[in-house]
């Protein structure tokens, strides 16, 4: 039961190495074209790992009749999983060159040949028989399938390799795994033909995807973090304006509570911006010119602060936590942005946006929040000096 015992052991490792890629509710499995069509190649190899372990089970018992069908599902499973391999190949890689175009042609001449060969070894004996001593027998045909099929994959390593050489990251990666995993099933496919009766192309088949499975995997991995990444940045993010929601705002006051806290924060500040009459403008000029007003201050805070993440955490309240370059320079900042609200009051359509800014000390403050009240409490006075039509300190 040699024969049939490797076969059992390289669909056990397919399956155990591929499961997550296969399964049909899987996240992992089949979120484009390459993973789809890579998938359908790990099913055809399943097909052809049974239809050979039932090959070695009912030779080895002398079950001719049914080794002989079986022995044509072998064949057939075998070069269907050569097309599958190319379909999957050309997405993989995303070649659309001549190349791409010829592996895949090879593919289907492969299949399509060898559906041809065995239609005409049930009437005349190309590609294998049975003796009389129930012996099996390999025939020249069964020979030329397979050089077709080691000529293909060396080909395929070739150029695979070839461009290896001039090419970077992911696309040298891809390269790389196509052309090793294509050699290895090129030696595996010649060390077949000479010894008929040993599953070596089985072996081959395990090696390649083993090499494969873990690019396939991690490609899709990427591509799940980058679709997380993007779900999160959508998440993080306020629909009008663009900048960080309140959301975010909570996230990262969090961590500021925390460093805070832990007394591992360097210095940072805090400014609370509220934007005058943003009800007024709804209610007399409609929502079309609020939601114009609210990007129009969103643009005067941004400009200011291009280095410090900046929250809209209400319907007129903006936060920005001031860091880096901008904390250095933070008095000359706000200065500049409370400069520019006294000039656009008297400029009509213009936002008037009140401000309040507090820097942390590590000898007073043991909380963000108490950062924040104060910022808070000077933004509230300079709003009711700007609504006063006093001169703002």
């Amino acid at each position: 039961m040699f024969y049939s015992s490797v076969g059992v052991i390289a669909l056990i490792v397919h399956v155990i190495i591929n499961y997550n890629l296969m399964k049909k509710d899987s996240r992992v499995g089949a979120r484009s074209v390459a993973h789809k069509r890579y998938r359908r190649f790990l099913f055809g190899l399943i097909v052809y790992y049974l239809s050979d372990i039932i090959w070695g089970v009912l030779y080895e018992n002398g079950l001719i009749l049914l080794a002989y069908i079986d022995t044509m599902a072998v064949f057939i499973t075998m070069t269907l999983s050569v097309l599958f391999w190319s379909r999957a190949l050309i997405v993989f890689l995303n070649d659309k060159s001549k190349f791409g175009k010829f592996i895949l042609g090879c593919g289907w001449t492969i299949f399509l040949t060898q559906i041809i060969v065995l239609i005409v070894n049930l009437f005349v004996p190309i590609a294998f028989k049975f003796s009389e001593d129930n012996t099996y027998i390999a025939l020249p045909a069964r020979y030329i399938m397979l050089l077709m099929q080691m000529v293909m994959f060396c080909l395929a390593a070739f150029f695979a390799l070839t461009v290896t050489f001039r090419s970077e990251g992911v696309r040298r990666c891809h390269y790389r795994t196509v052309g090793f995993s294509s050699f290895i099933m090129a030696i595996f496919i010649a060390i077949q033909c000479f010894y008929p009766l040993l599953p070596m192309y089985a072996i081959g088949c395990l090696f390649a995807t083993c090499m494969i499975h873990s690019f396939v995997y991690n490609d899709v991995i990427s591509d799940q973090t980058q679709q997380l990444e993007n779900a999160n940045h959508k998440a993080y993010r306020d629909g009008l304006t663009g900048v960080k929601n309140k959301l975010a705002y909570i996230d990262s006051l969090r961590q500021l509570e925390l460093n805070t806290t832990a007394e591992t924060l360097a210095s940072y500040g805090v400014v609370v911006f509220d934007i005058n009459d943003l009800k007024l403008t709804n209610d007399t000029k409609g929502h079309d010119a609020g939601d114009k007003l609210i990007k129009d201050a969103c643009s005067i805070i941004c400009k200011r602060y291009k280095h410090s993440p900046v929250f809209r955490i209400g319907g007129d309240e903006f936060v920005v936590f001031i860091r880096g370059g901008d904390y250095a320079f933070k008095a000359s900042l706000f200065d500049k942005l409370r400069r520019e609200v006294l000039k656009n009051r008297n400029i009509p359509g213009k936002p008037v946006i009140a401000s309040g800014m507090s820097a942390y000390d590590p000898s007073v403050d043991k909380s963000v929040s108490e950062v924040f009240q104060r910022a808070d409490d000077i933004m509230y006075e300079n709003k009711r000096a700007l609504k006063g039509g006093e001169e703002p300190r």
